[in-house]
């Protein structure tokens, strides 16, 4: 991961370099912000090779962007961009675009080599994802895809799932302990969600082959999801997440079909990931209330099922987790 703060520049200096190298050179776009109130801007980014795609994570005082003809020209993408909109709201507009708002926890889509303008609403400022998807990776072609100005999603159907894609997309590049199974997952929910916003865009028929995996890949993304929001619930089961889905039974235990471990067992492998999460963050907490607020129906169901996974009992693992540190 390569992250910059414009805590590294000058105070004098920082939106300036912030325009000429991060914005123009970096993103390909024109930074503006009057002179009067650079002197107290401020910008941060992450970046992120992920699964043949870079997802941006970008936050930065108010000023406005603009993704000119010129822009296009000396800095050409041709990718899809699927962005998270995470602070105070956002604006598009101008040039071959109708003027809309999206609000935070929304998305939108476009082609990078489409002019725009945009800007922050709101004193809060730029805080947002964004997915940069190059085309050469995207089995589905269409010359539509070239045609796609900025626009948020219409669908509320397809949010829950975005949204799930995306943290699940960094969960998995922060998982290193299998790099392998990691860039697999990666390349998977970068698929996913380049094919969903295809689907919003009226490009990728949901009923297709890559709509029915890209949907197939986003749902298992939210069921874990829903998993790990409700696992202190001991008498967590298929119905209730296939509820909070909205699909069937059966359609859940299929989509884990798919998976490495069946729904059970990932209900079980997440509630032994946060046991030893909360024993290394409350080291003084009991084990019985650990078990307990994990979901685990007893105390000697937590160690049976904690010993099979790690080889030891949970103390031992509490003990050697303080030596480490």
């Amino acid at each position: 991961m390569y992250r910059w703060c414009t805590d590294e520049v000058e105070p004098n200096d920082r939106f300036d370099y912030w325009r000429e190298v991060r914005a123009k050179g970096l993103f390909g776009v024109t930074a503006e912000l009057e002179r009067e109130r650079r002197a107290d801007f401020f910008g941060e980014f992450s970046l992120r090779q992920l699964g043949g795609a870079g997802l941006v994570e970008l936050k930065a005082s108010p000023y406005a962007v603009e993704r000119s003809t010129s822009d296009i020209a000396n800095a050409p993408g041709d990718a899809i961009c699927v962005y998270q909109q995470l602070g105070s709201g956002g604006w598009f507009g101008g040039m071959r675009i109708s003027d809309f708002s999206i609000a935070s926890g929304s998305f939108a889509t476009s082609h990078t080599d489409l002019p725009y303008r945009t800007a922050p609403l709101g004193a809060g400022g730029f805080h947002l994802r964004i997915l940069k998807i190059p085309m050469s990776s995207i089995p589905a072609q269409d010359k539509r895809m070239r045609e796609l100005s900025p626009r948020t999603f219409n669908d509320p159907a397809l949010a829950p799932l975005l949204a799930a894609c995306f943290a699940d997309l960094g969960e998995a590049a922060a998982d290193d302990a299998d790099v392998d199974a990691a860039s697999v997952a990666q390349t998977s929910l970068v698929q996913a969600l380049a094919h969903l916003a295809l689907i919003e865009r009226g490009i990728v028929r949901p009923g297709s082959r890559r709509g029915q995996a890209a949907l197939r890949t986003a749902r298992l993304s939210q069921a874990r999801r829903l998993i790990a929001r409700h696992l202190q619930d001991p008498n967590l089961a298929p119905a209730t997440v296939a509820d909070l889905l909205g699909v069937s039974v059966r359609h859940l235990h299929m989509l884990f079909e798919t998976a490495e471990k069946s729904f059970s067992q990932t209900v079980t492998d997440e509630r032994l990931k946060q046991s030893r999460r909360l024993m290394r963050e409350a080291p003084e907490r009991l084990i019985a209330d650990i078990a307990a607020a994990c979901g685990f129906e007893s105390l000697a169901t937590y160690y049976r099922v904690f010993n099979a996974a790690y080889g030891m009992a949970p103390g031992d693992f509490r003990a050697k987790a303080s030596e480490e540190h």
